[in-house]
């Protein structure tokens, strides 16, 4: 028996056909989003979006689905009747705005040129003055559940992007029926039926003890936003590993998959990864890196943990609360030095050594010893998810000079999210949440040995690796046999199907009390930057937005 695992990421959607029984990979395709990330205008315009958007086409979701499940079918030669089951995982929050039949608004031409009917992707930050409202009123009524999200709400979440589409195109707000995660979205086109996962709802979308806050709270943000919950969302919510509904026809003619197979309800990306690597107990960490981390972990208590995305009952696996913290910008940052700042060179030597230039910079970065290049840098190019949570903040760089070279500043690129890391286990600890386990997946540790060995110095600690390249699918078809009910639970489905691989990477002692010193030195530049002690970057950002809006302009990559 067989399910299917689709990963939704930020440029691309992965499906993964695995073998029930243990976890086998057998198949795979991937699907490259045609619209990609919508950042500078929507398709078919010439209109500049304004600055911080980030948009996505859910019509690109549905061609995944189609392209790839057909695609694994073809490559495995797996007879359809031997597939029970499929789930999906997604980047959160990820949100658009729908009909009541589950038309996107963007999918009606009355509205396609209208930015709000869109997907507002994870990493759409444009709603920071709604966080702020939101975090502010929060506190001067005294919500409790403020508390659960480290006593900040990002503007990467639900409600921020919720009031922004209300306070900046109203007719629109007005004219959809739904608003919702697009995990869940796409769960509705395949079952037809629409089931809100409880973990994004928990994480994304404020929802403790079981409901959203009160009518009167979300009044107090914007009167019209007072009944945002009962008119276009709902209060149910399903947990993980249960059945959403069966394949609907429609679906099963377009994939080649059997109608009224097991659809699981939907999941995160990072979140469905924690079985994935058989970290289904309280106290180990799962890093989930690309390009962005997701730190995911499990305990048996409730604690309010300074700048954590949130603490959910059942939000990882039953039985246990999930804790959520993050990075927004890690694989990000580094691919905009190779992409803008890197010396042609370099590109050059890499081509000459037969190697990509993030390889080659990898290797030479990896000849010199710690603290060799002289530099630190805050880890902060699209601002800081946990433990700040605050998109307006910016990267920083200090110690160059002219001896300064690519390798040096790749190598503390690396190192400063290795610190922004540390930061976020000291705060679980320092809350009494023990952090016992490291485990590394996602694309950027399976390639990237430099990383690896800067991850484990730094914070002093045993990293252990992901034994899948692509953890999330798996996490995904796991969650797809619990709902089958090949599997009781998703404590046993981690147990046959769970990969982790046998090798690890262990701190080298030397490395890592050169590194306590350099850390002292990026928590300093932590709290100065980041917790009021000077606030430039928030000056700069200001003006730079000021001077876009006020041209129309937009940043070219």
């Amino acid at each position: 028996m067989y399910t299917i695992g689709i990963d939704f990421g930020t440029l691309s959607a992965r499906a993964l056909l695995v073998d029930v029984r243990d976890g086998q990979e057998v198949a795979t395709a991937v699907y490259d989003y045609s619209n990609g990330v919508i950042d500078k205008h929507l398709p078919g315009s010439t209109d500049n979006l304004p600055p911080d958007w980030a948009l996505q086409d859910p019509l690109d979701y549905i061609k995944s689905i189609t392209t790839t499940v057909p695609a694994v079918l073809t490559e495995s030669g797996i007879d359809p009747e031997n597939i029970i089951g499929l789930a999906i995982d997604f980047t959160a929050c990820t949100m658009l705005p729908t009909k009541a039949d589950g038309t996107p608004l963007r999918a009606l031409e009355s509205w396609q040129d209208r930015p709000h009917a869109w997907v507002k992707l994870w990493k759409h930050h444009a709603a920071q003055s709604q966080a702020d409202r939101i975090n502010q009123t929060a506190r001067s009524m005294g919500e409790t559940w403020l508390d659960r999200y480290g006593g900040k709400i990002s503007s990467e979440w639900f409600f921020a992007k919720a009031l922004q589409i209300l306070e900046e195109d109203p007719e629109l707000y007005q004219a959809a029926d739904r608003l919702l995660e697009a995990t869940d979205w796409v769960i509705w086109q395949l079952t037809g039926i629409e089931v809100r996962n409880a973990c994004t709802a928990g994480y994304k979308a404020m929802v403790q003890n079981g409901d959203y806050p009160s009518a009167e709270y979300f009044a107090a943000l914007n009167v019209d936003f007072a009944n945002v919950v009962d008119e276009k969302m709902t209060r149910e919510f399903a947990p993980l590993g249960q059945r959403a509904g069966g394949l609907t026809q429609v679906l099963a003619d377009a994939t080649g998959l059997k109608p009224g197979i097991a659809v699981a309800v939907a999941n995160v990306d990072a979140h469905v990864t924690a079985p994935a690597v058989k970290a289904t107990g309280p106290g180990a960490m799962v890093m989930i890196m690309g390009t962005s981390t997701c730190h995911i972990m499990s305990a048996h208590e409730v604690e309010n943990v300074d700048g954590m995305c949130g603490v959910v009952d059942g939000g990882v696996v039953p039985g246990l609360y999930g804790y959520e913290a993050g990075q927004s910008g890690v694989g990000d940052i580094f691919a905009w030095y190779v992409d803008h700042a890197v010396p042609p060179e370099y590109h050059q030597a890499a081509l000459d050594a037969g190697l990509g230039i993030h390889e080659y910079l990898e290797s030479e970065a990896a000849k010199q010893a710690v603290g060799q290049h002289g530099l630190i840098a805050l880890d902060w190019w699209n601002g800081n998810r946990s433990t700040l949570v605050d998109v307006d903040l910016s990267g920083l760089m200090i110690g160059m000079t002219l001896a300064t070279r690519a390798p040096d500043i790749y190598r503390a690129l690396i190192e400063s999210t290795a610190f922004g890391t540390r930061e976020i286990i000291e705060a679980f600890e320092v809350r009494g949440v023990p952090v016992n386990e490291l485990i590394a997946a996602g694309g950027l540790p399976e390639k990237n040995a430099l990383l690896r060995q800067i991850y484990a110095d730094v914070t002093g600690r045993t990293l252990k690796l992901a034994g899948s390249a692509q953890s999330p699918a798996l996490g995904s078809a796991m969650h797809a046999a619990v709902a089958a009910g090949y599997y009781p639970d998703i404590q046993e489905a981690a147990e046959k199907m769970g990969k982790i691989k046998d090798d690890v990477v262990n701190p080298i002692p030397e490395n890592s009390a050169v590194y306590d010193r350099i850390y002292s030195e990026y928590k300093a530049l932590y709290d100065t930057f980041g917790r009021g002690g000077n606030d430039v970057m928030k000056r700069l950002r200001k003006i730079r937005h000021e001077v876009l809006t006020a041209d129309g302009q937009k940043d070219e990559d």
